[in-house]
């Protein structure tokens, strides 16, 4: 009878505390999923705090000054546009582009919105939203310096001197497609401006159409070796990892404003056109 009873005393042991300590755990196992549920995305913080800070530098004409101090350009107007589309106000935080995405993890500003292109080096650090535009890289020559160079593997050489924005994809496109010049690298765009311009480089390589809109400016000092861009590279909007949300109504919002023909009007009113050219400094 002994193996009798401790079968049964075994059973009714299991029976009883096997449960008890089942429900000691579930506690734990709600506060877990109430602190993942208390995680508020950024896209419901910038709706709560009524404004989203807008990351950017200056390129012309994806963003400029104009004679009032204010910020104008085609990223200014899709980020005004973005805001008012969220019910929020747009607040700009103007960055330097070597600096900018470390700026953005730090939480200086909610997104970047400046003509950045997708690389698989930056997305290991952020992430980005789908493509709302394309861009090209291309070359401005010195008529001085460049003389009749009319390939890139002209200015391929030693003895040529290439002028680029610091942290740009133009100087990924300069290092990969002219790896013999000597590259020169500058914070500013228009200190690349100023170096061809005042004939100390033979040529700059920025994004389109900065290059375009050179010649065209200067057509006695510069000039276009070739017409066809180097590059065509996806622009997104980039934001800190870990909030689908957020990215999903980025998504959205190009597929959405894409689909009304709202950005393609603007960027070729900002890139194709020069009536905008009389409101800048």
């Amino acid at each position: 009878m002994k193996p009798i009873r401790i079968f049964v005393a075994v059973t009714l042991f299991c029976l009883l505390v096997l449960p008890m300590t089942g429900c000691s755990q579930a506690p734990q196992e709600t506060q877990k999923a109430e602190a993942a549920d208390t995680k508020v995305s950024q896209l419901e913080t910038i709706l709560q705090r009524g404004v989203i800070k807008v990351g950017f530098d200056t390129f012309k004409p994806w963003a400029m000054k104009d004679k009032n101090g204010d910020y104008i350009g085609f990223e200014i107007e899709v980020a005004k546009r973005l805001a008012e589309d969220m019910g929020v106000k747009a607040e700009f935080v103007p960055t330097k582009w070597s600096g900018i995405i470390p700026a953005l993890l730090t939480g200086k500003f909610d997104i970047i919105i400046g003509g950045m292109s997708i690389t698989p080096q930056r997305n290991l650090k952020v992430n980005f939203s789908v493509p709302y535009e394309f861009s090209g890289m291309s070359l401005t020559a010195s008529r001085k310096l460049a003389g009749d160079r009319t390939r890139i593997a002209d200015f391929n050489t030693p003895d040529t001197t290439i002028a680029v924005r610091l942290g740009t994809t133009a100087a990924e496109a300069a290092k990969n497609f002219l790896p013999k010049a000597k590259i020169l690298f500058f914070d500013e765009e228009s200190q690349t401006i100023q170096e061809l311009l005042n004939e100390r480089v033979h040529a700059l390589v920025a994004s389109n159409p900065l290059p375009f809109n050179l010649a065209k400016e200067y057509p006695d000092q510069l000039y276009l070796p070739v017409k066809e861009d180097l590059t065509q590279e996806p622009i997104s909007f980039a934001v800190r990892k870990g909030d689908p949300d957020f990215l999903n109504w980025l998504n959205n919002w190009v597929r959405f404003t894409s689909s009304k023909g709202w950005l393609q009007n603007r960027y070729e009113y900002w890139f194709y056109t020069n009536e905008w050219e009389d409101q800048i400094q």
